[in-house]
């Protein structure tokens, strides 16, 4: 049997523990936070699938019932397809986790986490993160870690480090703070018209409530990590990229992108792809190359393409500067029976929002499995149908980018709508996506302030939303040496950029935000 090792992180009712369960997989480690409890696993794959031209990584977060004592509703009594709060903690644990693999590390990995123990004191999804984090870092799983999560409440004017659920209901902040020993990897959260100069202190806050995680996670590993295992990482072959760089030289990448609107520099993208395919063809033979050849290579002469015209002059895709916004369009009262509707365009980009008005007895029923609120009057929904992008594609219900786009732009709107003593009714916004070319969740935001004006609804304050980017440029050693931050961006500039920021907000200050990296981290004096 192996031999159990224990770390405890002083201050914090954290420790991480690992040895005793799960001995097969590529890592395991029990997290505990109280009597919560939460055992998060990693393995790898060892071969990847032929052909694959992508990262498939997979975060599953599950409740267990039994966890607090207590049997599942419904006639089989069993668990069954995921809920919302498990969809969103697993998206909080694959987005810091992901840009720290590898580039051209392909092998499926999947994280799983487990709640085996609730005391309905502490929440579970902090210990998520962290528990993922360990895991991977004790695994023979190549990755750039670890990292460490922390919730930041600011309670009577002051900051706390991991509160607990009761605590929460008199913050007025909830930040999810992640981050590495020296940068931030991703925060998320909402707030109370919080002033920015009191955010940035709560950022600083989180990165020093992480360190003693971080410590204690090397600390595990110096125990009971594995040797890193070799695997093999994908990219073009020097033969392929050499002839595809020739045929499509980075002018007419340029050429094809910058200037044109969405759909066309999707179509100029693929003539050149059937260019270079030809070529290909005709220089090396069939069979001698494969579509994952191509794809790297264009993928890596379009992302060179759309930063160095912005880092080297300001200038984007479609002509405007870093910081400039696109054509903005609004509309009050588009349909004729509803309680209230509103159209928001910006750009390309443009959503319907809907809303609902009901008795209190409408309000959604909230499980609780964990502590927490039973239930919430204010609900948005977020549809993306395949049509908003112009594709034929799945249309059976919700994903988890819908799921998570939707509960942003929730917990956004919540701080502006009025006291339930005040107004007594359930309100439900439903966010349909016409259009998308980049921040659909911010559209979703201001479309989801609007209609409730439309319908009487008597906001705080009006509520607006926006994306911002980061272009960077590094050193060999992976210093940043240049940047530029970009307003408002474009789809595609989300995957060819480094950062995606949201972040909505009052006159008066921030309500809620999100910030993803593909980076291996963002250092304060850019923050």
């Amino acid at each position: 049997m192996n031999q159990k090792h224990n770390v405890t992180v002083p201050g914090l009712n954290l420790t991480f523990s690992t040895g005793s369960i799960a001995q097969l997989a590529g890592g395991a480690v029990n997290v505990n936070v109280g009597e919560t409890n939460v055992l998060v696993t990693a393995c790898a794959a060892t071969t990847m699938r032929p052909g694959q031209d992508f990262f498939p990584l997979t975060c599953d977060y599950r409740d267990k019932y039994a966890a607090a004592g207590r049997f599942p509703g419904g006639y089989f009594k069993r668990e069954g397809r995921p809920s919302e709060r498990e969809i969103l903690i697993s998206r909080l644990c694959d987005r810091p986790c992901r840009p720290l693999f590898p580039e051209g590390f392909l092998n499926e990995v999947q994280i799983i986490g487990t709640l085996l123990s609730a005391d309905l004191i502490n929440d579970s999804d902090i210990a998520m993160v962290n528990g993922a984090s360990a895991a991977l870092a004790i695994s023979d799983i190549p990755w750039n870690g670890p990292i460490g999560c922390v919730r930041v409440a600011l309670i009577d004017d002051k900051f706390v480090a991991n509160p607990t659920i009761e605590q929460m209901y008199s913050s007025s902040l909830d930040l999810i703070y992640v981050g590495n020993a020296k940068d931030m990897l991703m925060i998320e959260g909402s707030a109370d018209q919080i002033s920015e100069e009191r955010f940035i202190e709560a950022l600083a806050f989180g990165h020093d409530a992480i360190q003693p995680i971080i410590a204690a996670i090397k600390e595990l590993t110096a125990l009971a990590g594995k040797k890193k295992a070799h695997f093999a990482l994908v990219g073009a072959t020097p033969e392929a990229r050499a002839i595809i760089e020739r045929v499509v030289p980075a002018e007419r990448i340029s050429t094809a992108i910058f200037g044109h609107e969405k759909h066309v520099r999707s179509a100029n993208i693929k003539l050149l792809k059937a260019e270079a395919h030809a070529a290909l063809t005709i220089e090396l033979g069939a069979g001698r190359f494969s579509d994952v050849d191509l794809n790297v290579v264009f993928e890596d002469l379009q992302y060179k393409a759309y930063r160095a015209t912005v880092l080297a002059k300001g200038t984007r895709s479609d002509h405007r500067d870093a910081k400039s916004l696109r054509p903005l369009q609004a509309q009050v009262g588009v349909l004729p029976r509803v309680h209230g509707s509103a159209m928001f365009q910006r750009g390309d980009t443009q959503n319907i929002a809907i809303v609902t008005l009901g008795p209190t007895k409408e309000a959604q029923d909230m499980d609780g499995l964990t502590g927490g609120p039973t239930s919430k009057s204010f609900i948005l929904h977020y549809n993306f149908p395949p049509f908003s992008v112009g594709e034929a594609g799945r249309f059976i219900g919700p994903g988890r980018r819908e799921i998570g786009h939707g509960a942003l732009a929730e917990r956004s709107l919540v701080p502006i709508l009025p006291p339930e003593d005040a107004f007594p009714y359930s309100i439900r916004v439903v966010s349909e996506i016409m259009a998308s070319n980049g921040s659909t969740s911010m559209a979703s935001i201001c479309g989801g302030c609007l209609a409730p004006m439309d319908a009487g609804v008597p906001i705080i304050a009006p509520v607006a939303g926006i994306s911002c980017g980061l272009m960077t440029e590094m050193d060999s050693s992976g210093t940043i040496t240049k940047w530029t931050t970009i307003t408002d961006i474009l789809g595609e500039e989300d995957p060819f950029g480094d950062m995606d920021f949201k972040v909505a907000g009052t006159t008066k200050g921030i309500t809620g935000f999100l910030l993803d990296l593909k980076i291996n981290g963002l250092p304060f004096e850019i923050a």
